[in-house]
């Protein structure tokens, strides 16, 4: 009887310890339903707000409503669509619990022929079609008093940019004013009408993706060849390849930075996209540069064999080009707000900044080189890869790409301004103009100046591929050439609180131990294919020299001395042959070895920690009861 009372018991005592536990988590679910816990265990924090984000957020002068726009009810859409347009949801909520009640996000599902699809047309989203006929929408737009910014269409490529791209809007409707940037380009970069030539007509081109990703945030002002004067209304002045410029155009851009703007300059040593028909070639305005205490080497590009980059050359074989440079996480100045977060950036053919003895202004480094570089004619770049290699010798040291130089500035015409050049038709002398403005020989206030030594970077295929999805075509931009021209753009226009969002880490991990073993091997392989190269140059010429020694009826026949060079040579061919071999074949058994310990800890030893771990806690267990 007292046993099955205690069985009694027992099983009361169970129920009521199971009931307990459950109203234990029902009380814990309700208590944290409203709490927004979250983890992050990514190692660049990839799905965290970022500090810039939530200064913006806590610093709101307005509410801001965002409304979602995605076809939720779509049963026949991508997976991929539907995976990403939940993080984008999810990701949202963040926004609306850092803003603590100024941010409201609202989900609306367009289905066809309601109010809802009605607004999402109304506010300019942009649906892609399904091989089933349905349009799909994945867009937003952000409302604040009467303005408001639109994403027309969340680009799922662009994942790494999602956050910027929120921000930005976010920022934007807070305030009416759009800021200005004045734009000089040597290069068609905005574009080219259609031109109806008779019976030849050309098509017209489409300004450069660079061009209309800063529309997005900035008027942009197109400066002239002919300009004498920067509009005033301008809060940033970019000089893109300025080839040929005329001394009145730089005595404007002198005077703009000395009247207090900030200027970007990319300069170049030899475009790739400057049609050379049309005086293409190097844009360095040396004037300039010497007031501003740098100076850029005319016709010199930079050759990097740690930073070369994989190219096809005209026979379709992989090199090592080391004129393309791929500039690393290691080559961008950690301290500096523009390049704190970037990873990669693609310069091809670029020159080199020096820093001018002496200098008044203070030039910090964004972008250097390694120093296993040297300068080569830039020409070069059209020339065999084995020919630069031949001759390659390394400075020792690094080379600035990109610089940022502050200070206060002096007239680079201390003369005053340059004599008005006579034009074809003006009649009018330059005594009844009136009386010019006073020239500043002197800025007032400090200013700041990005340069760097490349144009080419934001030519579209340098940093971005495009291709179709479902009829929308989808950018997918590859490293950061373009996030440091926004950078740079936010920084110098007074808007520092965006630059750490735009680049904050990738979501693809490379091999950096396989590309580390790589990369010395590569520079073994370099300096013995050199030494090879000088035994076969010193053995021609050893052999020249023999051959002119020999009587005329004696050219057709090797002498023993040149039987023995070569011989020789031979001999010293097939031992360094040996020797790449063996650095290739250690190579390998490195990365092989590296691939054996990553799947043993993957496969075994981690599921064998796991089974040690379970068999002491079932022992431990075991002892206690």
């Amino acid at each position: 009887m007292s046993d099955g009372k205690r069985r009694i018991g027992k099983t009361a005592f169970s129920a009521g310890g199971a009931l307990l536990v459950l109203a234990i988590l029902v009380l814990a679910n309700l208590l944290l339903a409203g709490t927004n816990l979250r983890w992050d265990a990514t190692e660049d924090n990839l799905y965290s707000l970022s500090e810039g984000t939530r200064k913006i957020l806590s610093d709101l002068d307005q509410d801001v409503v965002i409304k979602v726009f995605y076809s939720k009810h779509m049963t026949n859409a991508p997976s991929s669509i539907k995976t990403f347009a939940q993080r984008v949801i999810d990701f949202l909520s963040e926004y609306e619990h850092y803003g603590k009640g100024n941010v409201k996000v609202e989900i609306y599902d367009p289905k066809p022929d309601s109010e809802e699809e009605e607004w999402a047309v109304t506010y300019g989203m942009k649906s892609i079609q399904l091989p089933t006929g349905e349009n799909l929408y994945l867009g937003l737009v952000a409302m604040a008093a009467d303005r408001e910014a639109a994403i027309p269409f969340i680009d799922p490529t662009k994942e790494t940019q999602l956050e910027y791209d929120l921000t930005r809007i976010i920022s934007r409707v807070q305030t009416a004013k759009r800021l200005k940037i004045a734009v000089y380009s040597g290069l068609p970069v905005f574009g080219q009408p259609a031109m109806n030539m008779g019976m030849t007509p050309q098509s017209g081109t489409e300004p450069w993706f660079f061009i209309e990703e800063m529309k997005k945030s900035y008027d942009l002002i197109q400066v002239q060849s002919n300009a004498d004067s920067i509009d005033a209304e301008a809060d940033l002045l970019l000089l893109f390849h300025p080839k040929n410029m005329s001394e009145d155009l730089m005595f404007a851009v002198d005077q703009y930075l000395l009247g207090g703007g900030n200027l970007m300059v990319f300069a170049d040593p030899l475009s790739l996209m400057d049609d050379p028909r049309m005086g293409g070639g190097g844009s360095i305005p040396e004037k300039l540069f010497t007031a501003w205490g740098i100076s850029m080497e005319k016709g010199k590009a930079v050759a990097d064999y740690t930073y070369a980059t994989r190219l096809r050359n005209r026979e379709n074989q992989v090199e090592e080009n080391p004129l393309w440079l791929s500039a690393p996480a290691s080559a961008f100045n950690a301290d500096n707000l523009i390049t704190a977060n970037l990873e990669s950036m693609l310069l091809p053919v670029a020159g080199a900044i020096e820093v001018l003895p002496d200098s008044p202004t203070t030039v910090d480094p964004l972008v250097q080189t390694s120093t296993n570089n040297a300068t080569v004619d830039a020409f070069m770049h059209n020339m065999d890869v084995a020919t630069l290699r031949r001759d390659f010798k390394p400075s020792g040291t690094v080379r600035n790409l990109a610089v940022r130089i502050s200070g206060h500035f002096k007239t680079a015409f201390p003369d005053g301004k340059p004599a008005a050049s006579s034009k074809e038709g003006d009649a009018t002398a330059e005594s009844d103009l009136g009386e010019p403005p006073p020239v500043v020989k002197e800025s007032k206030k400090e200013a700041v100046i990005v340069v760097v030594a490349d144009s080419d970077l934001l030519y579209d295929g340098y940093y971005l591929s495009r291709q179709n999805l479902l009829g929308f075509t989808i950018s997918n931009i590859f490293n950061d050439n373009l996030n440091f021209l926004l950078n740079s753009c936010e920084m110098l226009t007074g808007n520092p609180a965006l630059i750490g969002i735009r680049s904050r880490g990738t979501f693809e991990r490379p091999f950096t131990r396989v590309q580390e073993l790589e990369r010395k091997a590569q520079d073994r392989w370099l300096d013995q294919e050199q030494a090879l190269v000088r035994q076969v140059e010193a053995t021609n010429e050893k052999l020249r020299m023999l051959e002119q020694q020999k009587d005329a009826g004696q050219q057709a026949i090797l002498s023993e001395d040149q039987e023995r060079e070569i011989q020789r040579f031979q001999e010293e061919k097939l031992k360094i042959n040996k020797e790449l071999k063996t650095v290739r074949r250690n190579l390998r058994a490195d990365i092989e070895q590296l691939g054996r310990t990553v799947k043993f800890v993957n496969i075994f030893l981690v599921p064998l920690l796991i089974g040690i771990g379970g068999i002491v806690y079932a022992i431990t267990r075991r002892r206690k009861v």
